[in-house]
């Protein structure tokens, strides 16, 4: 029987997907890609395939987990199954810099970026780009904020390399962004479901950039909340973002940008696995929440497939 088909890596995000899944009633199950043998010359099982790899996925100690799950939509969509967030999508998850070029090719305006191979140019390329200004270091392939540092001059980046502090990305690309001044230490995530706009959220960064939004990231004592739910982002900015996710193939993402004084958005991050802060849905009263949603449109593409083969 077809089923969905969640592939993933992090067991502590799946429980509020699942709990999703299960009140649709629809049959699924989970592929947990961490050590797993593809038969290339068997076909896959019927269904609706759901990627959830998370360009983090090497901070769990699942170093090869990215590498498994191209393999696999690879195969998938080698026998035509029907895949939500395929290859394209898994390789604008695991670099920012074809991120960025792909934002550019649909008309979306992005902060300065310097991308930088070598710990020793760092510093060069940063007093080259930035002069005497801040400016974000952070790695290529990330993740949950880990590794992104606001540095206020090349000078402090030069004491940072020299410390024990500094680690080197995993596929070697330093980035070196233009910090975006904002009126307040807010960015703002979209959140898209079937290539829609689904609601946003506002993220207070004033502790920091590590802004994972799912429930088992909450940080307890918090007096403000890290996440508001508002309903509605600029229409202009909006529909621009739906085209970029209908150009480059990718159904469920949240993506994050920052509002500058001057009142342009700029998009730095394109999340293509993406979850939700229930206690920031909750406080707002949403229609539908973003599993939920995610749920429903994995269960109408189920349906669908149904229909087309009966």
């Amino acid at each position: 029987m077809p089923k969905i088909h969640v592939l993933h890596e992090n067991p502590d995000w799946l429980p509020p997907l699942a709990a999703a899944l299960d009140e649709t009633g629809a049959p699924w199950e989970d592929w947990f890609l961490v050590e797993r043998a593809i038969d290339l010359g068997a076909p896959p099982p019927e269904g609706v395939f759901y990627n959830r790899m998370s360009a983090s996925s090497h901070t769990r100690g699942h170093r090869f987990s990215a590498e498994l799950t191209a393999a696999t939509l690879a195969w998938l969509t080698q026998h035509g199954r029907r895949v939500v967030n395929g290859p394209a999508a898994l390789d604008l998850e695991i670099s920012k810099v074809r991120q960025y070029a792909a934002l550019a090719r649909a008309g979306i305006q992005t902060p300065r970026t310097v991308a930088v191979v070598g710990r020793d140019r760092l510093v060069e390329a940063a007093r080259a780009a930035f002069g005497t200004g801040r400016f974000i270091l952070k790695p290529n392939r990330g993740g949950k904020g880990l590794g992104v540092r606001l540095l206020e001059n090349a000078d402090a980046l030069a004491e940072h390399v020299a410390s024990d502090n500094f680690d080197e990305p995993l596929d070697g690309t330093h980035l070196l962004q233009a910090a975006v001044e904002t009126p307040e230490p807010i960015i703002t995530r979209a959140e898209f479901v079937g290539g829609r706009f689904l609601y946003a959220v506002e993220v207070d960064t004033s502790d920091g950039f590590e802004l994972c939004p799912a429930d088992v990231c909450e940080v307890p004592g918090k007096t403000r909340p890290a996440f508001k739910v508002i309903e509605r982002i600029d229409d202009t900015l909006r529909a621009r973002l739906e085209r970029f996710l209908r150009i480059t193939g990718i159904e469920i993402a949240g993506i994050e940008f920052a509002t500058g004084r001057d009142g342009v958005p700029l998009v730095y991050d394109v999340n293509t696995n993406t979850n939700y802060n229930a206690a920031a849905e909750a406080a707002t009263e949403v229609k539908l929440t973003g599993m939920r949603a995610i749920a429903q449109f994995l269960g109408s593409e189920l349906d669908r497939l149904a229909l087309e083969a009966a």
